[in-house]
């Protein structure tokens, strides 16, 4: 099989998937509890409460936002919606929902970049030292700490984070709120870029720590694996350098376990981190997410899980691709 016709074949069986995912996504959310019409009615601007909205006036404002029509017939009108990449408008401010999107995003990407990047950059060497020297002190260890960073929340370093590092109780060395001081927006290009990373180091590394723990692991046992092959044993009985061994022969088969979970990265890349954003107050697609919830606001909720699913999707499309470059013996037809 060439690899049109696998594009062309996976292609087409991701459009009933992503059918599958759009259907039961949006049944969850309208089925959910809470109305938006009466809930947009007690936080509104004028200020009525819960007792004052009669049922008239939230009959008219569920009629307004489309939430008088059956499920089945919303799904309808929200799907062809969907294909022209038009999400609607928010329930809470009525803006366009990818207005509210592309104003979050950059965030959340420069978060996860800088994140993933040191994750890679640490794990795959941390990972590799722990299988050609496995047994050692070195690797205890390093199994140790990474087990014991795997297990803490994120969350509860986070607010240690703060209390110790953060002027809660002890030093006030980082900032914790934003991504950028008060009065910084008219501050010289250099300042306010080293502002802003300063401003980056605590979210980054609650983002970081967890999943070096995890990919390190993965790539020990890939490395592991791959290391008690024959071929490699082959390739040292030649004679050839440990160094050449491990980084030319070996390593190249042992990141299929990584190759897979990069599959996940987009979509994580998309919907941010809901806790360490709203933690930090940062003003990312995780944020806008939860606040989305909390209102009831199903347009941008909506949105945020049809444009993951269809990243998560193409992402292990993507993996799946890399499979057969990675390791040769895997084709298009397995």
């Amino acid at each position: 099989m060439t690899l049109r016709q696998y594009l062309i074949r996976r292609l087409l069986l991701i459009v009933p998937t992503f059918l599958g995912i759009t259907l039961i996504t949006f049944l969850v959310i309208q089925l959910s509890p809470g109305n938006p019409a009466a809930m947009k009615l007690r936080l509104g601007e004028q200020g009525m409460l819960g007792d004052e909205v009669t049922r008239e006036i939230v009959e008219q404002t569920r009629k307004l936002y489309g939430l008088d029509k059956p499920v089945w017939t919303r799904y309808g009108i929200w799907l062809k919606r969907v294909v022209t990449f038009d999400f609607g408008t928010s329930y809470k401010d009525h803006r366009p929902v990818l207005d509210k999107i592309a104003e979050r995003l950059p965030v959340t990407v420069e978060l996860n970049l800088i994140s993933l990047f040191l994750v890679y950059l640490i794990a795959i060497p941390v990972g590799v030292y722990s299988a050609i020297r496995q047994g050692s002190l070195g690797d205890r260890v390093t199994t140790v700490v990474l087990f014991i960073l795997y297990s803490l929340p994120n969350f509860w370093v986070a607010v240690l984070l703060i209390m110790f590092l953060g002027g809660g109780d002890f030093l006030d060395w980082f900032p914790v709120y934003g991504i950028l001081s008060t009065g910084m927006e008219g501050a010289p290009l250099l300042s306010r870029l080293l502002d802003h990373l300063w401003h980056l180091v605590l979210p980054v590394f609650c983002l970081t720590y967890g999943g070096l723990a995890a990919l390190s692991r993965y790539q020990r046992a890939g490395m592991l694996e791959v290391i008690r092959q024959d071929y490699i044993r082959t390739a040292r009985a030649k004679g050839l350098p440990e160094k050449l061994v491990v980084f030319k022969h070996a390593l190249r088969n042992s990141v299929i376990p990584i190759v897979t979970l990069m599959g996940y990265l987009l979509p994580g890349m998309f919907s941010g981190s809901v806790i360490i954003e709203n933690i930090f107050s940062i003003p990312g697609m995780g944020q806008l997410g939860f606040e989305a919830v909390l209102s009831r606001d199903y347009p941008v909720v909506l949105a945020i899980a049809t444009i993951s699913a269809l990243l998560t999707l193409f992402g292990i499309l993507v993996s799946d691709l890399l499979y057969v470059w990675v390791d040769p013996r895997i084709s298009y037809e397995t």
